[in-house]
Order: C-alpha cells, then sequence, then structure tokens
C-alpha cells in the first residue's frame, strides 16, 4: 500500500461506555499512520452521533456498507460476539483487513471458519496485552537468561465484570450461548500473556465455579441465571518446563481489582502489575526484576479511561506496518483460533474436576 494513512471505519463505535470509545478511538486518532475514516452503529442517530463526537469523516447505520466502501481499508469489528461471525466473514470477503475484539467466535468451530477465510488477508485480533511494551521487556529478560531458567509463574487475575449483578446490556456474558464469558475472555487474555512469556502451553488442568449462580440486573431490577463461571484456577505447564498456576477472580470490589504474573527463575524473578477495571489487557503495565533492565519501550499511543488505548494502539501499529511492508507480525486470526483452542481444553478440563468428587478418590 501507498504511504498514505489508512482509513479504518469501526463497527461499534458509539458514544456511551462501548470499549471502541475508551480504547479504538483514541489508538487510532493517536498514529499518525491512521485515520478514522468512519464509524457504524445499530441505527441512524447513534451513527450521526458518534461520528461528530469521535470526529469520524462519515457514518453508517448499516455496517455492511461500511464495509463494501471502497475508502475503507480496515474494518474494526467491537461488537458483541455473537455478531463478529457474520460481519468479519462479509470484511474478509470484500477483501479488507480486519481487526476483530477476542474472542473471535462464539466457539472454536466459529473461529476456525473465520480463520480458513482469512489465510490470504491481514488480520489482528484483540489479544493485545502480549504487546504492551512493559510485557514485551518482560519477554526479552527471559529469552535473554537474566532470570536464569523459568520454572514458575503465578498468575492472579481479579476483575468486579461478573459479580452479583451487572447491567442488563452485559447479560449476554452470563450466557454459554454468546461465547463471551469469563473463560473466553479474562482467562483467555490471561493465558495468552502467560504463552507470551512462557511458551506454549501443553498441559493444562482446571476448576471452575459458580458462586453466584443468580445476578441482579441493577438496571431493571429483574433476576438473571449465570450459567458461565465467575472464579477459575488453571495450572499447567509450558513447553520451556516451566510450570504455572492462574487464579481469575471475577467477582472482587472495585477497591480490589489486580493483576499480578510472577515469574521465578532459577537466578532471580520479575513480575508484572496492573489494577485497571478492564483487567491487564486494558490498562498499562509494571515491570519489577531482580535484576536490572533497559526501560520499556514508548507506547505508540496512550489516552482512553486509565491508558486503555495503550495495548490497543500497539495492535493498531503492527497492523499498519504489516499493511504498508507486506509483512505479517501482527497477531491474527489463526493466533486467535489457538487461543480458542486452549480455552477450549481449560473449559474441558474444569467440566472433569467438577465431576469428580472428593468421595470418588478416597473411597467409602
Amino acid at each position: 500500500m501507498s504511504q498514505r494513512a489508512l482509513r479504518v471505519g469501526v463497527i461499534g463505535a458509539d458514544t456511551k461506555a462501548s470499549w471502541a470509545k475508551v480504547s479504538h478511538i483514541p489508538a487510532i486518532t493517536g498514529l499518525a499512520a491512521l485515520k478514522l475514516a468512519a464509524v457504524a452503529t445499530r441505527s441512524e442517530q447513534s451513527a450521526r452521533e458518534a461520528a461528530e463526537t469521535l470526529g469520524a469523516e462519515r457514518w453508517f447505520s448499516d455496517p455492511f456498507a461500511m464495509i463494501r466502501d471502497d475508502l475503507i481499508d480496515i474494518v474494526t469489528v467491537a461488537v458483541k460476539v455473537p455478531a463478529h461471525r457474520e460481519l468479519v466473514l462479509a470484511a474478509l470477503e470484500a477483501g479488507k483487513a480486519v481487526y476483530c475484539e477476542a474472542p473471535l467466535g462464539r466457539n472454536t468451530a466459529e473461529a476456525a471458519e473465520m480463520a480458513r477465510a482469512a489465510r490470504s488477508r491481514h488480520t489482528a485480533i484483540g489479544l493485545q496485552g502480549r504487546l504492551n511494551p512493559s510485557l514485551r521487556r518482560a519477554r526479552e529478560l527471559i529469552s535473554s537468561g537474566k532470570i536464569g531458567r523459568p520454572l514458575s509463574a503465578r498468575v492472579v487475575s481479579k476483575t468486579m465484570g461478573f459479580g452479583p449483578e451487572m447491567a442488563s446490556r452485559i447479560d449476554l456474558f452470563n450466557k454459554a450461548s454468546s461465547g463471551a464469558n469469563m473463560l473466553t475472555i479474562t482467562a483467555g487474555h490471561t493465558l495468552d500473556a502467560v504463552e507470551a512469556l512462557l511458551g506454549p502451553i501443553v498441559e493444562v488442568d482446571a476448576r471452575a465455579e459458580i458462586l453466584w449462580p443468580t445476578v441482579v440486573l441493577t438496571d431493571t431490577g429483574e433476576t438473571s441465571a449465570r450459567e458461565t463461571p465467575d472464579h477459575a484456577g488453571i495450572l499447567g505447564k509450558t513447553r520451556s518446563g516451566a510450570v504455572f498456576t492462574v487464579e481469575i477472580a471475577g467477582v472482587v470490589a472495585p477497591t480490589d481489582i489486580d493483576f499480578s504474573f510472577e515469574v521465578r527463575g532459577s537466578e532471580g524473578w520479575l513480575s508484572l502489575s496492573s489494577h485497571h477495571p478492564y483487567g491487564f489487557q486494558a490498562g498499562d503495565l509494571r515491570l519489577a526484576c531482580s535484576v536490572a533492565f533497559d526501560k520499556p519501550e514508548e507506547a505508540a499511543v496512550g489516552g482512553g479511561m486509565m491508558g486503555a488505548a495503550i495495548n490497543v494502539g500497539e495492535v493498531y501499529a503492527h497492523l499498519a506496518r504489516d499493511l504498508t511492508k507486506g509483512s505479517c507480525t501482527t497477531p491474527g486470526f489463526e493466533h486467535a483460533l489457538h487461543n480458542a483452542r486452549l480455552i477450549e481444553a481449560v473449559a474441558r478440563a474444569a467440566e472433569r474436576g467438577m465431576r469428580q468428587r472428593l468421595g470418588e478418590l478416597l473411597g467409602p
């Protein structure tokens, strides 16, 4: 492609509390290589308001019309997971580069279908935490042997997004059919960070629970049945031989939100931490280490709510370079399919663990 700014059209960018508003929009507008060319939402009024508020050149109430538009180079899909498949496949058919939020599909089969369709296209998946500058520096410290052979890791990922109360607009997180839940979102991002630092996961076991089976929808007063876990413990082993434990806690108070990733090596240690309400994948990460290290590179962009655009900006920066140079360095749909299969393995391990009661182990 030429050196002109790449024109991005965002599906799902509204003026309310959308993820696209606090991360994608400031990431796009903060990069000289990109231009916010258009936004698309579900209605003419919200689309027009979004364009005016967010600074897009044009607006669409029909996302498929935006996808077909010749003035769009990159289509960003930042809507609810059940709508991903149809939009992504249409964008790929139109020959566009596609950035889709994670998880890619409602299940592994949908992710596989989109990955097959994308084999000749540039794609990006919203597993952006692995591109954070501090995590990249941590990976360099480990791969260079600065802390010796990595032996073990302990990860704690807390969020308030899956507690006993939530707004009705995100009730889909409680439903198994939506494909968007604590395992596919929080655990998906967290295990992707484990693999980014320690290499491919080769063994996994898990226990998942529903601690709050009934959820109060705060804006309607109605109740909803939770069908997916709100707490999980995962342990496993990576190809490098390092063992790890992960605790995913979806029921914490806003003041208790925390992400910590501690790696112990044969000659030292390092840690990453964050307190962003959207999880470690959203905000900046702080790196500490037992040995001296060079300061992480400056992020391509900042901004958004508490730095929510930092990691998303890294994905866009990688994608823009790939489109300009014809390279392929951005985690894309094949990467998304791998993550989906990993979460499927975790879910199956958790199901087995829930069926095996203590009495079955100890006997009468």
